[in-house]
């Protein structure tokens, strides 16, 4: 029933495209700044650099200061390494990570794949700073993050020669589904339908759900009530209903394949592409 993501989708996808437009240049500005900071405590600690204790210690203190921890990351981060490790352990390519928030997540979970290249996203451009300081030092992320509204038909994947789009090992997605109209979880599940490899490609979506039209727990019946009175288009969906609609978004090629029982009343959906 946490929320790890700050990626509030309804206000994002309200911002005007010129302004979007604007913040995206900046906020990859600002990621790209980190990333050179980043690169100077190597060139500091390198022997050409000879620079002083001081100087690193600053540069490391102007990264730290960029990471928004959110603490429900810090206790789910490791009850869903433990799941992932099931079905990613021996994976190469690439995961996208969609609603990366903070940035935690990645960082915690990329140094336990390294034959996997991490690519984290978020549709709250804000994020981006503490995402890029999160990866700081972790060779197998890639930064900057991207700008990915799941809505679009059109995602920041690079397309080969034959002009198909990018296909990757996994894609990603914690707490999104609950606090996001339902057409950003239609879109996840349709965008899952192109880019993911076929056979054997997964999406893993991480938050809570309920289960044969129940929640699973009173205190995420009262959290539903309170995402929905915030916002109607917000709130909890079941898990036959994600499957069902995966089924449609992707002409029946993701299949449900286990519903992991997580901590604090949540779940991890695992669907596999055919």
């Amino acid at each position: 029933m946490y929320i790890t993501s700050v990626s509030l989708y309804s206000l994002t996808f309200a911002v005007h495209n010129r302004q979007r437009r604007f913040k995206v240049s900046l906020a990859s500005a600002q990621s790209n700044q980190m990333q050179s900071r980043v690169n100077k405590i190597h060139t500091l600690k390198s022997p050409q650099g000879m620079a002083s204790t001081s100087a690193v210690q600053r540069a490391k203190s102007s990264i730290s200061s960029a990471r928004v921890e959110a603490p429900a990351c810090e206790r789910n981060k490791g009850p869903i390494l433990d799941v992932l490790k099931k079905y990613l352990t021996d994976k190469e390519g690439k995961v996208l990570e969609v609603a990366s928030g903070t940035g935690q997540h990645c960082a915690h979970f990329a140094p336990a794949f390294p034959n996997l290249l991490w690519q984290p996203s978020d549709c709250s451009l804000d994020m981006f700073s503490s995402v890029t300081a999160w990866a700081s030092g972790i060779p197998n992320i890639c930064l900057p993050p991207v700008f990915l509204d799941t809505r679009k038909e059109r995602w920041p994947l690079k397309t080969g020669d034959s002009g198909q789009p990018e296909q990757v090992t996994a894609i990603y997605c914690a707490n999104m589904v609950h606090i996001s109209p339902w057409a950003a979880t239609q879109g996840l599940l349709q965008g899952a339908g192109r880019h993911l490899k076929r056979p054997g490609g997964l999406l893993l979506i991480y938050g809570p759900f309920m289960r044969d039209g129940k929640h699973t727990s009173e205190s995420n019946a009262q959290f539903d009530a309170s995402l929905r009175s915030r916002d109607p288009e917000w709130g909890y969906h079941d898990v036959a209903e994600v499957e069902a609609e995966a089924a449609k978004q992707t002409a029946d090629t993701l299949k449900l394949e286990a519903v992991e029982q997580m901590p604090a009343n949540n779940f991890l959906l695992v669907f596999k592409r055919s």
